[in-house]
């Protein structure tokens, strides 16, 4: 009996130790508006959870698009193809630049375009760069003398044979037109050629797009404004027109976009001005032959004309500065 009560309080003591540990260390409730059943997350062992890391808020910035390559460096000739000091110094110019590619803006083989004018004309100077494919030449009206345009499309290279086209290099589109009335396309706005200008102008996705042609739509020099020609780029999506024809540079502001004549790249005896120059031009330029240096970003288009004295004439530029 004296055992049986002993043990009975032995058992009432372990009852009222286990009731006091129990209120000492009461059940963790759910934080208010904590999902029921949801995960507990456990702390790095040695580590208090006050201490672990909270990550940020998630953002999204935009960033510009990557273009391959990320600068473009090109040069831009016009009228240069008659054999002589003048276009062998215009070439030196050029190709002390290392561009990535040369754009013709025509009359690249004096005076009919021949094949058998072509080597001395042409390829002494830029064979190089045509063998290499990074020569994109437009058609001028000497290169259609003759009505015999086979030289210009053999010995020149343009791509596929075409007497127009267009290609993307990096963050820049140049469309090269045939502004010839000889063009079998049509050379007027609303010609199959100008349908094919509108629609690629539409399509284009990159951040410059330059029209390259022969016959300028505007112009103060010799020639002149040559109406056929007077398109509505900017409406169509360029930033940017390059001509020749006239034996001189001239850079022109108006309808919201930037007109190049680049006529200098050879051919002797620079064109005169008109006294009245064109509504928008800003620089007229003919004392010294020279070419025309584009770079493009995805943010910037800087245009120089650079005469071979390697004097810069004119610096322009759209974009960032």
């Amino acid at each position: 009996m004296r055992h049986g009560r002993h043990l009975l309080l032995l058992f009432l003591l372990l009852g009222l130790l286990g009731a006091s540990a129990c209120s000492a260390n009461p059940a963790i409730a759910p934080a208010p508006g904590a999902p029921q059943g949801a995960a507990t997350a456990t702390a790095t062992p040695f580590a208090p959870a006050s201490q672990t890391p909270i990550p940020p808020t998630v953002t999204f910035t935009p960033t510009a698009a990557a273009y391959q390559p990320a600068t473009v460096q090109f040069a831009v000739i016009g009228d240069f193809g008659l054999a002589g000091p003048a276009e062998a110094h215009v070439a030196d110019l050029v190709h002390s630049w290392h561009p990535d590619f040369i754009v013709t803006v025509g009359d690249n083989n004096y005076p009919n375009g021949q094949h058998d004018t072509v080597k001395e004309n042409v390829l002494q100077y830029y064979g190089d760069d045509i063998r290499a494919g990074r020569f994109y030449p437009a058609l001028g009206n000497h290169d259609w003398h003759q009505n015999d345009i086979s030289s210009f499309i053999h010995d020149l290279r343009p791509p596929n044979g075409r007497r127009y086209y267009d290609f993307v290099v990096g963050p820049v589109h140049i469309f090269v037109l045939d502004s010839d009335y000889r063009e079998p396309d049509g050379s007027t706005a609303d010609s199959p050629q100008g349908h094919w200008l509108h629609d690629g102008l539409q399509a284009s996705t990159s951040p410059w797009n330059i029209v390259i042609l022969h016959h300028p739509p505007y112009s103060s020099g010799r020639h002149g404004s040559q109406e056929r020609s007077q398109w509505p780029f900017a409406q169509w999506g360029a930033d940017a027109v390059i001509a020749g024809h006239d034996h001189d540079y001239e850079r022109i502001l108006r309808d919201g976009i930037v007109y190049f004549i680049d006529g200098l790249g050879g051919i002797p005896g620079p064109y005169y001005f008109k006294p009245v120059p064109v509504e928008g031009s800003v620089v007229r330029y003919r004392e010294n032959y020279g070419a025309l240096r584009v770079t493009a970003t995805a943010t910037s288009l800087k245009f120089e004309f650079i005469n071979v004295a390697n004097q810069v004439v004119d610096s322009y530029t759209l974009g960032d500065h």
